[in-house]
């Protein structure tokens, strides 16, 4: 099993355009562009003006199900190169984090901080993300049943046992 990490440019954290994404947005226009992989790239044009700064266009990309990828180099990283068709492994999530790829017959599960591929007979070690939940000891006591975290030893037998492995592993790099 390797990771691949990588780490994104966080432009939005803090400073005026971090305060317009936290406090909720006006978006003035959207304009929508369908990619040939099958993703939609969206430019939202955001006003500024409540915030004392000027409008700022946001470069988004969804599913064609309008389910959040991430910025354009994202998804083209996961659509274009690795051939992974992004949804959220959970419906009351906001963002796409495991996704599929026919390229490869993997199940890929990643966040911001790293991506990794799952596939049938790959089995869970000491130490590694699928292992170990996202979740603080406090907040997992209270709350065992949020864990997705996988047993030491856990084989992937069948690609829904991989899809599991996606899932941990976005939990727990998420």
């Amino acid at each position: 099993m390797k990771y691949v990490v990588w780490l994104t440019d966080d432009l939005f954290k803090s400073g005026p355009i971090g305060r317009m994404l936290k406090s909720g947005l006006a978006i003035k226009e959207v304009k929508k562009v369908i990619h040939k992989d099958g993703y939609e790239i969206r430019h939202e044009v955001i006003d500024g003006k409540e915030y004392g700064v000027p409008d700022t266009t946001l470069r988004s990309c969804y599913t064609p199900n309008g389910d959040y990828i991430g910025d354009p180099k994202i998804a083209r990283m996961l659509c274009v190169k690795r051939g992974i068709k992004p949804e959220k492994s959970d419906k009351k999530d906001n963002t796409c984090s495991i996704g599929f790829s026919e390229k490869d017959g993997r199940w890929y599960g990643w966040s911001h901080r790293a991506i990794c591929g799952f596939k049938i007979g790959d089995k869970v070690k000491r130490g590694d993300c699928t292992a170990s939940s996202g979740f603080t000891k406090e907040y997992l006591k209270e709350h065992p049943e949020e864990s997705k975290a996988l047993p030491i030893g856990f084989k992937a037998k069948t690609i829904a046992d991989a899809k599991r492995m996606a899932i941990a592993f976005a939990e727990s790099v998420g």
